[in-house]
Parts: structure tokens; C-alpha cells; sequence
């Protein structure tokens, strides 16, 4: 067991770049000490796996990993947002997504999986064939009506790859999200001898429904000191008109709304 533990935190300590000392001083613990919890030679108690696992901002799920190595039980679960003691905080996520009405809102789960959604993201996601539960991931890289309604598609491509490169980084790796950034990766258009500077300030996604085209930037918020593993997950998308004829087009949608 210990040599499990060992492996795995040498492991998340290459993945975060710290050294024995770094982490040793991040933890309150000698360089010496984790040096022979990685070789097998110390046992960790359950407080230092989970102080080291804080120390490496380990993701929820992967602590249960170290744990169980160490020879611990799980510490952390995966609570559905109906449980009943999820209650305060499935309000506070409707309540976020409601009142960005009439801009799009959406939750994702950490494979992009729609979990909730505004009445505007629905409206708008509805004639592309989407709804809650299915994914975006697959929507956006295996073609169909979402991806075709993308205007900008190739010039959205190295963002989301590097976005999701990084997602996947802070989990430990992902193999869904790798998958999805390589395939990103294949298809993306950017000329990289062009010039940064003419970057603008954030990359707008333009969705072309009927003869309308709405162009959104996109803020992701989530949940602070959560200790669940989906909710530590759950992402929150928040979309705003780039330009003043999206805005128009959005509220005018809203306002002839039944």
C-alpha cells in the first residue's frame, strides 16, 4: 500500500512541478519525510494524505485514489444536485442561470455534459438537437448542427484545445479530454506567424441561427469550498453579446417570448 501511495504522490508532484523541498514547505513537513513517503520507507497517516492531497490541489476523486492507497476509506462522494442536502445549492445554481435571462447560461459537468441550462440556452440550443444531458464535447468535434452553427468554428478550435489541455492537466490527465483537445488540435485554422497583437480581447463564438447571428463571450464561475466531487466539477457558463446586434437580437427574443 505504501509503495502504491508513493507512486501516486511522486506522480502529483511531477504533474504540479514541485519539488520534495517545495512540497515539503507548501505542507509543513521536511523534504526528508516525503522523500521516504515516496519510496515506501514512512507510512503517511490519513490528516497527511489529505493535507499533502490539499497541498497539490489533488481533485476530490483522486484524493479517495491516494487514500485508498494509504489504506484509508473515502473521504469524498458524488452527490446527485436533487439530494435533499443539495437543496441550497441547486437553488443558487438555478438561481445564477435564471437571472442571466435573456443571455444564455448553461452547467457543465468536467466532460461538458449539459447539466442545466436557462431558458435562452434551451431556446437556442433546442434546433441544434440539444438538450440537458447530452454533451457538447461530442456535438462540437463529431459534426452535426451544433458544430455547422459555428461560424467561427476553426478560429474557436486552439482555444478550446488548450482549454481543455488544461482541464485536463488540473484532473491528472483526462482521456476523454485529451481525445477531445487532439481532434481539436487536427482541425483547428490559425496562422501562427500572424500577430498577437491583433488578438482581440476575448475570442467570441458566433452562432448562425436562421438569418441571425449571435456572437457571445463566455465567464466560467464554480463553486467555492466545495468538498463534493461532482460539484467540484460543475462549471458554470455564463454567455454576453459581443457586439450590440447580438444584445438586440437576445432581449427582442425574450420580450416576444410567451
Amino acid at each position: 500500500m505504501a509503495e502504491a501511495f508513493g507512486a501516486l504522490l511522486k506522480s502529483w508532484r511531477h504533474a504540479r512541478r514541485m519539488s520534495q523541498l517545495e512540497l515539503g514547505v507548501a505542507a509543513n513537513v521536511s523534504a526528508r519525510h516525503i522523500s521516504f513517503l515516496e519510496t515506501g520507507r514512512a507510512r503517511p497517516s490519513r490528516p497527511m494524505v489529505l493535507a499533502l492531497s490539499e497541498t497539490l490541489n489533488v481533485p476530490r476523486a483522486k484524493r479517495n485514489r491516494l487514500l485508498a492507497a494509504a489504506g484509508f476509506a473515502n473521504a469524498y462522494v458524488a452527490r446527485s444536485l436533487n439530494d435533499g442536502d443539495m437543496a441550497p445549492v441547486r437553488a443558487a445554481l438555478d438561481w445564477m442561470l435564471e437571472r442571466h435571462d435573456p443571455y444564455p447560461a448553461i452547467a457543465l459537468d468536467r466532460h461538458w455534459t449539459l447539466v442545466s441550462m436557462n431558458r435562452c440556452s434551451a431556446a437556442m440550443l433546442a434546433p441544434m438537437g440539444l438538450s440537458e444531458s447530452d454533451s457538447l464535447l461530442e456535438a462540437l468535434i463529431g459534426g452535426g448542427p451544433f458544430a455547422d452553427a459555428i461560424e467561427n468554428r476553426d478560429e474557436l478550435a486552439r482555444h478550446l484545445a488548450m482549454r481543455l489541455q488544461t482541464e485536463s492537466a488540473f484532473l491528472g490527465g483526462d482521456p476523454i479530454l485529451d481525445r477531445a483537445a487532439a481532434r481539436l488540435g487536427e482541425t483547428r485554422a490559425l496562422d501562427d506567424a500572424g500577430n498577437p497583437d491583433a488578438f482581440p480581447a476575448v475570442i467570441a463564438a458566433r452562432y448562425r441561427l436562421g438569418n441571425t447571428v449571435l456572437s457571445l463571450f463566455s465567464t466560467i464561475a464554480q463553486f467555492g469550498s466545495t468538498e463534493d466531487i461532482a460539484l467540484a466539477d460543475l462549471k458554470i457558463e455564463l454567455m454576453f453579446p459581443a457586439d450590440t446586434a447580438t444584445r438586440d437580437a437576445l432581449v427582442a427574443a425574450a420580450t416576444s417570448a410567451p
